[in-house]
């Protein structure tokens, strides 16, 4: 673009790209005051205090003061605010201190809840950013001679980094050398195809375009290079184009629009019965000022405060029992999301396997050696040993396990080390790599990879006597051979080479050395957990570049293929419409090998045609579109490219498939601790409802106040609701099929139990409890009783006392829909606290001053506490009777999964 387009800074940033493309590899490096060995760690720490962190300033996102202020715009906020406002309004009428005392108690309830949603949102903002710190974004650096990992954000101009495919650029950097290099300049550019970069002087007016210069938020597709750093942080061209990587919406889960949802309904739902009752108030011809209290009780009644703030810490407690499970959590959607997952497609290598590998055995000169033979031929070796792109370090090999295990076979090889004159790098098309090294006695070149791409390019084969002509039938005999090789669960690479060679680089006429068989054994937790997935109704579909011999092996071992599984190859996959793939995915076993990372892509999209929630894993560059095409995309923290780790919404920290399984186990006791609070705080309407109808209809003294209702709502029930959204997984949460995509959070079946059924015992508790007191202080039906009668602030006192111990007794309850209560065990340390607080803060508001002054209460002697013991102690049998029968009634499991318990 122009350079009248750019700010200052932008302009700066062209210009020192612009300059150093322009000079030579070791040119660059004289300008930037560093050599081939790297900076020394006191320079490197000097310049890292002079140019600050390599970081990127993140844009700034909305502001706390109007986050804050979103939280009284919501729709429980807003009839809050209506009602507050009606009771302000009948004190300006009316002049009744009541109402005013009443209207301002409202409108503290809404800044308080206000500000308790506000913190717990920025506690779990909080918690997130922790844990993302876990996964530092790490290069390969060389300082002082030696090769080591650093985290990006220590980088400062003159450091000598390598890259290779599925690194993400850390900073502006001149390419020194490199091979088959290919960078995604799509956030500067907004192309998406690949672009070539080599170690020439360029003078290009656009250093983007001119081919030698890396650029931060950029990605490595392919290849390999050695690159000095020019610009870190704020300095380079990231820097100054970061809001095209920040600007991405939030994404909406089904979670948060089923709250949205569920907020509207009951806004709108309290709303219209307050409405409703207002005019059944009016027409048996209540006075004004108690049909108004009567319908701001209505509707404060049916309002539950505490449930968004109960749903936010639910979820901010999930990524952390996830992150102890090492599973970190990146996008918070995808806790919730998980629960519903129906099929895994899992790649095999490090993920179901130790990804710990080490050459078994070789087949070469004809015939099958365990690696450690002697005598083997040197060729194979140099092979071995050459054809990588590890670094070393000074505690072994830095890159891929695989070519570390070559490596090691290959062990020390002679000097001089050989030189790289070219390099066609690996990819998921080619399934090959090819070296070009210059040995003594002229170039060689070296080639590994997939046997069915590597025999097809070799005419000869060496053997004791020599190399001798490879035909068709040769070829075949060595196919079966790694047929063999695979049946032990063995990866097979094909080696092979051609000397003397030239430049330009040519794979043709290649002589074939050998095979090598490498062995990764499955994680021995792996088996289990895929016992659990099928326990748990969730399909597992792997899906490997790798042999499908070798895939089917590991698979058996693991118990994922039974009997007559079917393999998929890609090949195959490629032949099959559409349909065909929608039809072959019905089979129960199947699994897909030498699938390209495009094909992987469509296999998620096709199961997700057939209306199944996908989680995928990946670790490569290639794996993004299917990571973030996926429901839930999980990456692989130890292995795993930084470009798979940013299209992801979960990262395993021990790329371990059992982490997976816990994922979902933890994912579905989110949803299962949000139905359990739900019918808590739900419950508590009714008793807080029904006072106002005996009010009204039966036209007796108000049993319960506004402010009363409050009191519960916001005072003791609020943390015995958070302490069930701190559930842990209950034992059988893996033993049912996942829930359906469109199953609701409110069903008829809860909404039955809270308001149907344990409601209705706290509301006969509470009225049980009210007249108990007022008869027994001589009041008789009919008479009127002034609001500050000290039996009657007694009564009411009791009726808030019952409804307290309802919810009390209603918390076990809810701990699990068909569990008995009494075979629970107590494992929630919230929920012992919950239990101490919500006793402390009822025993202050009844027998200190300052409760009895703001809730209207009066001290209760202790057989007052007693009344209503007998309909509570009614409640805990009946629900306890209702699960027995749910227990072991036929279809009780399907029906508890669907929240119908």
């Amino acid at each position: 673009m122009p350079g009248s387009h750019r700010s200052p800074a932008a302009h700066r940033a062209h210009l020192d790209a612009l300059n150093i493309s322009r000079l030579t590899p070791e040119q660059a490096l004289g300008s930037l005051h560093t050599g081939p060995g790297g900076l020394a760690e006191a320079e490197a720490a000097r310049r890292l205090t002079e140019y600050g962190s390599n970081t990127v300033e993140e844009m700034a996102g909305k502001p706390g003061w109007q986050r804050l202020l979103e939280q009284f715009g919501h729709f429980f906020a807003i009839i809050l605010w209506i009602a507050a406002g009606l009771a302000l309004l009948a004190y300006v009428l009316q002049g009744d201190p009541a109402m005013a005392t009443l209207g301002w108690a409202i409108i503290g309830v809404i800044v308080i809840n206000g500000v308790f949603s506000f913190w717990q949102e920025y506690k779990a903002e909080q918690a997130l950013a922790a844990l993302r710190q876990l996964l530092p974004l790490e290069v390969k650096v060389r300082r002082g001679g030696v090769v080591y990992p650093l985290p990006a954000s220590q980088l400062v101009p003159g450091d000598i980094v390598y890259l290779e495919g599925g690194d993400a650029v850390p900073a502006d950097c001149r390419v020194l050398s490199a091979f088959g290099l290919r960078v995604n300049n799509a956030i500067l550019t907004g192309e998406s195809a690949p672009q070539s970069r080599h170690a020439e002087a360029s003078h290009n007016a656009d250093p983007v375009l001119g081919g030698n210069c890396l650029f931060a938020g950029t990605s490595v597709v392919a290849g390999s290079a050695e690159v000095v750093v020019y610009a870190t942080g704020m300095r380079t061209r990231f820097g100054h184009v970061a809001h095209l990587t920040q600007s991405t919406a939030d994404t909406v889960s089904p979670l948060t629009r089923e709250l949205a949802r569920l907020s509207r309904w009951v806004a709108l739902f309290a709303t219209a019965l307050g409405l409703v009752f207002l005019s059944i108030g009016h027409a048996i011809g209540l006075p004004w000022s108690d049909n108004l209290l009567f319908a701001i009780g209505i509707i404060v009644a049916n309002v539950p405060e505490g449930l968004l703030p109960t749903v936010t810490l639910s979820l901010a407690l999930a990524t952390q029992r996830m992150a102890k499970r090492r599973a970190l959590v990146r996008h918070l959607p995808a806790v919730e999301t998980l629960s519903a997952a129906t099929v895994i497609v899992s790649d095999k290598t490090g993920t179901l396997t130790e990804n710990r590998m080490r050459v078994l055995d070789v087949y070469t000169l004809g015939r099958a050696h365990p690696a450690d033979t002697p005598g083997l031929p040197a060729v194979l070796k140099q092979i071995a040993g050459q054809c990588h792109n590890l670094l070393a370090s000074g505690n072994g090999w830095i890159g891929d396990p695989m070519e570390q295990a070559l490596a090691e076979f290959a062990g020390a090889l002679p000097q001089p080390p050989s030189l790289r004159r070219g390099e066609l790098p690996f990819d998921s098309e080619r399934k090959r790599m090819a070296v070009l090294q210059q040995q003594p006695d002229g170039l060689h070149l070296y080639v590994k990879g997939a046997a069915e791409c590597v025999l097809p390019l070799c005419g000869m084969l060496l053997m004791p006597d020599g190399e001798q002509p490879l035909d068709a039938a040769g070829r075949d005999r060595l196919l079966a051979e790694v047929d063999r090789f695979a049946e032990r669960g063995l990866r097979v690479l094909a080696l092979a080479y051609r000397q003397p060679a030239a430049l330009p680089l040519d794979e043709s006429n290649l002589v074939f050395a050998g095979l090598a068989g490498i062995e990764d054994p499955p994680r021995p937790e792996v088996a289990g957990a895929i016992a659990t997935c099928r326990q748990a109704g969730i399909r597992v579909v792997l899906c490997t570049g790798d042999h499908a011999v070798t895939a089917s092996a590991i698979a058996r071992q693991i118990g994922l293929l039974q009997g007559d599984g079917k393999v998929v190859t890609g090949d195959e996959l490629e032949r099959l419409s559409d349909t065909q793939l929608q039809l072959r995915l019905d089979q129960p076993d199947l699994l897909f090998a030498r699938v390209t990372p495009e094909q992987k892509q469509r296999i998620v999209t096709v199961l997700q045609q057939k209306g199944e929630v996908v989680a995928v894993t990946g670790d490569g560059v290639n794996d993004a579109p299917a990571l973030k095409s996926a429901d839930i995309g999980i990456a692989m923290g130890q292995r795993g490219s930084d470009v798979a780790k940013a299209a992801a919404d979960i990262v395993l920290l021990d790329d371990n498939f059992a982490t997976i399984v816990d994922a979902i186990e933890e994912g579905r006791a989110v949803y299962a601790n949000i139905r359990k609070f739900l019918t808590y705080i739900l419950t508590s309407n009714i008793p807080e409802l029904v006072p106002y109808l005996a009010f009204v209809l039966l036209r007796v003294p108000l049993p319960l106040t506004i402010i009363q209702i409050l009191a519960v709502d916001l005072g003791t029930d609020m943390l015995p609701a958070l302490a069930l959204g701190a559930e842990p997984p209950a034992p059988a949460v893996m033993n049912t099929p996942p829930r359906s995509r469109q199953e609701r959070l409110l069903t008829p079946g809860l909404l039955l139990r809270a308001y149907g059924f344990l409601g209705l015992f706290e509301a006969a508790a509470a009225l049980f409890a009210f007249f108990t007191v007022m008869y027994a202080a001589g009041w008789h039906y009919g008479g009127t009783v002034p609001a500050s009668t000290p039996f009657y602030l007694a009564a009411t006192t009791a009726c808030l006392v019952a409804i307290v111990l309802g919810q009390i007794v209603n918390l076990f309850l809810c701990r699990d829909s068909t569990v008995s209560a009494f075979r629970l065990p107590l494992r929630n340390r919230w929920l012992l606290g919950g239990l101490a607080f919500e006793a402390a803060l009822i025993l202050s508001i009844v027998y200190t001053s300052f409760g009895q002054r703001v809730f209207g209460t009066a001290p209760l002697a202790a057989a007052d506490w007693l009344i209503a013991l007998p309909v509570l102690l009614a409640m805990l049998l009946a629900d306890e009777l209702r699960k027995a029968w749910q227990r072991h009634r036929p279809g009780a499991a399907a029906d508890t999964r669907r929240g119908m318990g």
